[in-house]
C-alpha cells in the first residue's frame, strides 16, 4: 500500500509542478489489412487524422484492448516496421521524445547557468519518480547512463581481496561476467560461474545450483534477473535470503526487468541493482539506474570523480548521487527520465507486467504450436518478456526475411529472439507467428 502511495503522490506532484508535458502527442496507429513493405515509411496518424490524446492518470482497472490501442499510439513507429526486440532497444512514447527535444532546443537558444539552472531540480524529479516506481528511496538511486556502467561501477567498487570469491551466473551479460574476469586478472580474486538447466521444470531447480556454489570466501553474488540469451527469470528473493546471512553482496542486472516487470527492490532484497532506460523502460537514450541499498552505500567505491563530487575523498553529493558524478551530462535526457516516469505511472507497474507476460504467453504458444522448440519456459514465473527460439537453419536469411517481408524486427541473440512489449499488439504477436510459420523451412534448416 506505502509503495502505491507513493507512485500516486509523485504522478500528483508531477502534474501540479514545474514539467509541463507537449499539450498533443501525435497518433502513430493505422489499419494493416494486408502487409507489404514500403521503402518510404511515414509516420502516419490516426485514421480520423485527429491528434492521440495522452494516456489518462485515472486509468480504468481493466485494460482492455481499446486501451491497450491507446497506449499503441503514443509511439510513433508505423505498421510497416514493428519494433519486438525491447530487450536491446525500445521506442520512446512522443511525450519522451518531445521532452528531450523540447529541453535540447532550450540549452541551445541559452546554454548559460542561468538558464541551466533549473536542471538540477527536473533530474531530481526523475530520481523521486524512478525511486517510487522501484519502491526504495531517491537517495539510493543514481541515474547513470546504462546498465554496463552500472555494472562496472559495482565490479570495481565493492571492497574485495585476493582469495576473495565472485559468484555469477553463466548467462550473464558480459559487463556482468567477463568484467569480473578482468578484474580477477588484476587483483587475484576468484570467479566462479554457475549453469542451471536448460529447462527447468520449477523454480526450485533454479536455486539449488547457485546455493551450492556459495561458500565461506564468496563475497558477491552476481546475477541477471531476466536473461536476455534464454528468457529465464531468476527467483531472486529466495537467492537473496539464501546469501544475505552470509554477509555477501547481491547485485542484479535489471537490464531486461525495469519497465517491464513490476519490479520492488525492497521485496527482492538486493543489495544492488543496474538497469537501461533505453530498454523496456521506453526511456530517452544514454540513461540507466543504479540502485545502491543505504546501508551499502559508503562501501562501494564510483568509477568516476568529477565536478560536484567536492574536494576531498568524502563525497559532497547524498547517497547514490556519488554514482552518477560524470562530468557533463546531456540534462535534456535527464530530464526526460522523469517524463518516461510519468509514462509508465500512467499505465501502472502490475498492469505493465501483466500485459507484456500475455503477449509473451501469446507468442510462446503460437510459436509452439508451428512446432518451434522453446528456449525460454513457458511458464509466466520463470520467465520474463524475451521469448526465444532453437533455430537450427539459416538463423541470419530467417531475420532478415521476417523483417523484410513480415515488418517484424527481432534478434538473433540465443536463437531467434522477439520481446512484445506495451506497445505491441495482439496483432503485431499473430503477425510475428505468422511470419515464422512461413519462414519454416529456414528456421528449421
Amino acid at each position: 500500500m506505502k509503495r502505491h502511495a507513493s507512485r500516486r503522490t509523485f504522478l500528483t506532484d508531477m502534474a501540479a509542478g514545474a514539467v509541463v508535458l507537449p499539450a498533443a502527442l501525435t497518433g502513430a496507429h493505422g489499419g494493416m489489412p494486408g502487409f507489404r513493405p514500403s521503402p518510404g515509411d511515414t509516420d502516419p496518424s490516426p485514421p480520423s487524422g485527429r491528434a492521440a490524446p495522452p494516456l489518462p492518470a485515472d486509468a480504468p482497472a481493466s485494460r482492455d484492448e481499446a486501451w491497450w490501442e491507446m497506449v499503441r499510439a503514443q509511439f510513433s513507429f508505423t505498421e510497416e516496421r514493428v519494433p519486438m526486440n525491447a530487450a536491446n532497444l525500445c521506442p520512446s512514447p512522443r511525450s519522451v521524445a518531445a521532452r528531450v527535444e523540447e529541453l535540447t532546443r532550450d540549452i541551445d537558444r541559452d546554454c548559460s547557468f542561468n538558464n541551466r539552472a533549473k536542471f538540477s531540480g527536473l533530474t531530481e524529479q526523475s530520481r523521486a519518480g524512478v525511486a517510487a516506481q522501484l519502491g526504495v528511496s531517491a537517495d539510493e538511486i543514481a541515474i547513470v547512463r546504462n546498465t554496463s556502467e552500472s555494472n562496472n561501477t559495482i565490479n570495481n567498487g565493492v571492497d574485495l581481496r585476493a582469495g576473495d570469491e565472485v559468484v555469477l551466473w553463466d548467462q550473464n551479460h558480459p559487463t556482468n561476467n567477463v568484467a569480473w574476469d578482468v578484474r580477477a586478472a588484476r587483483f587475484g580474486i576468484t570467479v566462479k560461474r554457475v549453469s542451471v538447466p536448460r529447462r527447468p521444470a520449477s523454480a526450485q531447480e533454479l536455486i539449488d545450483p547457485f546455493v551450492a556454489a556459495l561458500t565461506d570466501r564468496t563475497r558477491v553474488l552476481s546475477l541477471t534477473h531476466v536473461s536476455n540469451v534464454s528468457g529465464i527469470r531468476l527467483p531472486v528473493r529466495e537467492l537473496v535470503e539464501a546469501a544475505r546471512p552470509r554477509g555477501i553482496h547481491v547485485h542484479l542486472d535489471g537490464a531486461q526487468s525495469w519497465g517491464a516487470l513490476d519490479v520492488d527492490l525492497r521485496a527482492l532484497g538486493c543489495d544492488s541493482y543496474s538497469a537501461s532506460a533505453h530498454k523496456w523502460y521506453m526511456g530517452p537514450k544514454e540513461a540507466g539506474v543504479l540502485y545502491v541499498r543505504e546501508d551499502r552505500i559508503p562501501e562501494v567505491w564510483p568509477n568516476i570523480v568529477a565536478p560536484g563530487w567536492g574536494n576531498d575523498a568524502d563525497p559532497d553529493v547524498v547517497g547514490a548521487r556519488k554514482f552518477e558524478s560524470l562530468g557533463q551530462r546531456d540534462d535534456a535526457c535527464l530530464a526526460a527520465v522523469g517524463t518516461a516516469a510519468e509514462f509508465h505511472t500512467a499505465i501502472g507497474g502490475a498492469e505493465t507486467e501483466a500485459r507484456m507476460s500475455a503477449l509473451a504467453t501469446q507468442l510462446k504458444e503460437g510459436l509452439a504450436g508451428l512446432g518451434m522448440t522453446l528456449v525460454t519456459p513457458m511458464e509466466a514465473e520463470l520467465s520474463g518478456g524475451v521469448c526465444i527460439i532453437e533455430v537450427p537453419g539459416d538463423r541470419s536469411t530467417a531475420l532478415r526475411r521476417l523483417y523484410e517481408e513480415h515488418g517484424i524486427a527481432g534478434a538473433g541473440t540465443g536463437g531467434l529472439r522477439l520481446c512484445p512489449h506495451v506497445y505491441n499488439t495482439r496483432e503485431h504477436v499473430a503477425r510475428a507467428v505468422d511470419g515464422v510459420k512461413a519462414l519454416r523451412g529456414v528456421i528449421l534448416g
